[in-house]
């Protein structure tokens, strides 16, 4: 029985605190802001430690939405899962993306073929600074990972096709209150710490889904770089100190008119996997020579990017990791979301930063979400 249906909605952005689009598809009746179950977005701002834009884009979407939900804008922020990744570099363009979810009364395995999408959300406990980047956040994420797929009726973990993470990251004060309880953080670096969080949780990703064997713990974060997910996306922040985990997915009892599929790019030009996932959800890319398929129509992108730590990408070297002007996650974000761009044609897609066991090393996942345009 299909129980529950899932929409998605891109909604482009004037300004970190810009809900007026979202508000818009409200007023119009397109939107049920009681349905919204997740927004993810992309904003304007640096995408490092000293990027409010995101707390600032949650804030205006909390304040915008607090009214149509009855609820105080920080109890919104509880309700709903908000994920904002800085960053929109080169040709990409700011703008969130909804998800709703409703109850599909009387929708059955006949009136909808195939597991269509499906969204799961949960939350770990707040952690100490001194948890963070560690083997505590690993195991924290694996089990909201798992809970996460529960509440989005996925039981088999090849269906999980991208697991979105917010994760906190390090402060000078927060590494000084770990020291006056006597323990020390697993870096001194606020900036360092972004990439010890997104490691640990992206790890938690592959444990919880069987990525990886044996025991993971301490000592392989941002070491041990053979071992990733093959489907996390995580995204450190400054506005929270738990994991905030969403887990997409195609499911049986999800009565959704969309698909997901996802590939893996194995270096920041791997054009193939893009279209690779572009064609698990039964889509074309315009130069190619066949027709583009009529009853599917591109929703998002959603992808990792970083620069490869070889310091070279396909035998020629990048400056991107040696530049102390730009950082290498901007550098990275630009070109990926350049490659991506052109490929979908829009720039309106989610490139994140930072992919610490988040594919293989200089590469990372990318996920398509696909509208059906027909009844099956």
């Amino acid at each position: 029985m299909r129980t529950k249906s899932v929409n998605v909605f891109r909604i482009s952005t004037k300004g970190p605190g810009d809900a007026s689009g979202l508000l818009d598809l409200i007023e119009q009746g397109k939107i049920d802001p009681r349905s919204i179950v997740a927004i993810l977005g992309k904003t304007e701002g640096n995408g490092g430690v000293n990027d409010f834009t995101r707390e600032y884009a949650v804030s205006a979407l909390s304040a915008t939405l607090a009214p149509y939900v009855d609820l105080l804008p920080h109890r919104v922020e509880q309700r709903i899962a908000f994920v904002m990744s800085g960053g929109t570099e080169g040709v990409l363009s700011p703008h969130i993306t909804v998800f709703t979810r409703d109850a599909a009364p009387g929708r059955d395995s006949e009136d909808v073929a195939g597991k269509r999408l499906s969204i799961g959300m949960a939350h770990t406990r707040d952690f100490l600074p001194e948890e963070i980047g560690r083997g505590v956040q690993i195991r924290e994420t694996a089990r909201a990972v798992a809970a996460a797929m529960a509440d989005a009726a996925i039981v088999d973990p090849q269906d999980v096709h991208f697991v979105q993470i917010k994760c906190p990251l390090l402060t000078s004060d927060r590494i000084e209150a770990a020291r006056a309880r006597g323990n020390e953080t697993v870096t001194n670096s606020a900036y360092g710490s972004m990439a010890y969080s997104r490691g640990a949780s992206a790890l938690g990703v592959a444990v919880a889904l069987g990525e990886i064997d044996g025991a993971i713990d301490d000592e392989h974060v941002l070491r041990r770089f053979d071992l990733f997910s093959s489907v996390a996306s995580t995204s450190a922040g400054i506005e929270l100190m738990h994991n905030v985990v969403i887990v997409l997915g195609n499911s049986a009892s999800s009565a959704a008119p969309f698909e997901i599929g996802h590939a893996v790019m194995q270096d920041a030009i791997d054009s193939a996997a893009v279209i690779d996932a572009l064609k698990s959800v039964g889509l074309q890319v315009e130069y190619d020579s066949k027709p583009p398929t009529a009853n599917r129509q591109l929703v998002n992108i959603f992808a990792k990017a970083e620069a490869s730590p070889s310091g070279s990408i396909r035998g020629f070297r990048h400056i991107m990791l040696e530049d102390t002007d730009i950082s290498s996650t901007r550098h990275a974000r630009a070109a990926v979301g350049g490659l991506i761009s052109g490929l979908s044609g829009t720039g309106a897609v989610y490139v994140s930063g930072g992919a610490e066991h988040q594919g293989p090393p200089g590469g990372g996942p990318v996920a398509v979400i696909a509208r059906l345009l027909t009844t099956n």
